[in-house]
């Protein structure tokens, strides 16, 4: 049980806990009103084109469960998709397809599910099975991102996305999320991906976890994960950056994929991010979020704010 640290050391480490989160940083930092923006990936998708951001072509939007019937029309010429509910959370109800004949739909393990299967799933999607509250949702289905071949290695059937905590326009901390087998290609950590911390200054590997364990080497693949390193790194930072401009919205998450094609590509939003990166980091949040703070004036662009974060809170040489 030597993993186990007290109370008091995680304060001294300046580590971030769920109730100072949600009031002093979600509550005290993001409009109630502007939550819709990020809730709904679909209205976050069309403020980010809205910016000039790139992001995953929209194939279309299943609305209502009479056009579940249409399906099979809309996918006929789409040889890989990604269906996922609009205001979904945590990974949940994403499904992925890399190749289909009309007849059989192969997820990235080559499980085979049937045109019923698809829309079985689609239906739950609107039913809110998989939506914040339960709420009625809308199934939105995307061009399916392209592995970027630089990291084959370090991702099992699933493509690695960067989830970057955003303050007051500063991104503050950064990690990757690597699928594996037990997150079934998913680059969700609740399900078993790796997280692996990611230098501001360099966006090179610091750390990496998964369950909140320390690991060393991707458990799938066996790649040593401290070789991470994210290409055009200075450019998903200053992504991540302009979000804070583009909804209003003063704590969040960005998440930003690398597509092999077209280069960097925001995912989605988060108004509420989970607080494992701090583990992936091996970093508390909290001190970054006072040094922000203690700022007087956010006058600044989105590249003067990267350079701030970039000479301040990069990883110490050991």
């Amino acid at each position: 049980m030597k993993w186990l640290i007290s109370p008091r050391r995680l304060r001294e480490l300046g580590v971030l806990g769920m109730n100072r989160r949600n009031i002093e940083y979600i509550g005290g930092h993001n409009e109630r009103r502007l939550f819709p923006l990020v809730d709904d990936k679909l209205k976050t998708k069309e403020l980010a084109i809205n910016a000039g951001l790139n992001v995953p072509r929209l194939v279309g939007v299943i609305r209502y469960q009479h056009e579940i019937h249409d399906i099979e029309t809309l996918l006929h010429n789409q040889a890989a998709f990604c269906i996922k509910p609009s205001k979904g959370s945590g990974g949940k109800g994403i499904l992925v397809i890399h190749d289909h004949d009309d007849q059989q739909y192969y997820k990235p393990n080559n499980q085979a599910l049937s045109l019923a299967d698809i829309q079985r799933h689609t239906s739950n999607i609107l039913a809110g099975l998989f939506s914040l509250g339960g709420q009625p949702d809308k199934a939105i289905i995307e061009d399916l991102i392209h592995f970027d071949d630089r990291f084959i290695r370090y991702s099992y059937e699933g493509v690695p996305d960067i989830r970057i905590i955003v303050f007051r326009g500063f991104p503050v901390m950064a990690m990757t999320r690597l699928s594996t087998a037990a997150s079934d290609g998913k680059a969700n950590l609740h399900q078993g991906a790796v997280g692996v911390g990611i230098d501001i200054a360099t966006g090179c590997a610091s750390h990496a976890v998964q369950f909140d364990r320390p690991v060393t080497h991707h458990p799938d693949t066996g790649t040593a994960l401290e070789e991470v390193a994210i290409p055009d790194w200075h450019h998903l930072l200053y992504m991540a950056a302009r979000c804070f401009e583009m909804t209003g919205l003063g704590y969040l998450g960005v998440d930003v994929v690398l597509d092999a094609y077209k280069g960097p590509m925001l995912l989605e939003l988060n108004a509420r991010p989970g607080l494992a990166i701090q583990i992936a980091n091996h970093q508390g949040l909290r001190l970054r979020l006072k040094t922000i703070s203690k700022m007087e004036s956010l006058a600044l662009t989105p590249d003067d704010r990267v350079a701030f974060v970039q000479s301040r809170f990069g990883v110490p040489v050991n």
